[in-house]
């Protein structure tokens, strides 16, 4: 079985859909820990009730972000977890520490990337009138949101559809493609190798699972 640590930095919802799914033995594998900088993290809360262990790393206690990343560090390889899964974590993290990693670190992002990297996405959607938005689960790299893409899930944009109502139906399909790469990944059906995603015994489309979603 394998050891996912989970870096949050507010609400937890997909880390919620990550524990349930831990439960229910889809994902064939243990969160050892939770890990935050934000003290205040709904998310922590959501790991105490699931009796799963949690460390607070509060950027604002370190003088620069290379001094938090040091720390960060040391606490994932005491903790030495098969997978890490950025869920919400809501820190760039240094060349040092998605160097060390690299090949173990999972985030998801909301857009198609490479459209829209970065901060507002749903806004730049609403913005650019685009037909189309989604999700993007990648592997961690140093430059933010282009680490090796896994997987894309896909919905259709409604017209005058609110940003409140947009990012709901982002979630919805957030909490079932993220545990489902999650899953492949402890079960060694996913992985990477010389900056390429391997893919065994897994539909793809242009090298990357492509879900197109109803929500």
């Amino acid at each position: 079985m394998k050891n996912i640590v989970v870096l949050i930095s507010g609400s937890g919802s997909n880390l919620q859909a990550i524990i349930d799914n831990c439960n229910t033995k889809y994902i064939n594998a243990e969160i050892t820990c939770v890990i935050s900088n934000n003290p205040g993290a709904y998310g922590l809360e959501r790991a105490t009730s699931a009796n799963i262990n949690s460390i607070v790393i509060n950027n604002k206690d370190y003088k620069s972000r290379s001094c938090f990343d040091s720390e960060l560090i040391k606490v994932l390889d005491e903790l030495n977890p098969d997978l890490i899964v950025l869920a919400g974590f809501m820190r760039i993290l240094t060349e040092k520490l998605t160097s060390k990693f690299f090949g173990k670190i999972v985030n998801i992002h909301p857009s198609l990337l490479p459209k829209y990297p970065g901060l507002n996405t749903h806004q730049e959607v609403i913005d650019n009138k685009d037909k189309i938005h989604g999700v993007s689960i990648h592997y961690v790299s140093s430059k933010l949101d282009c680490g090796p893409l896994i997987a894309q899930g896909e919905i259709k944009t409604k017209a005058y559809e609110n940003i409140n109502h947009l990012i709901k139906r982002i979630h919805k399909i957030e909490h079932i493609i993220y545990p489902e790469v999650i899953k492949y990944i402890c079960d060694d059906r996913i992985s990477i190798e010389s900056n390429q995603v391997k893919f065994n015994n897994i539909n793809t489309i242009n090298s990357i699972i492509y879900n197109k979603y109803e929500v």
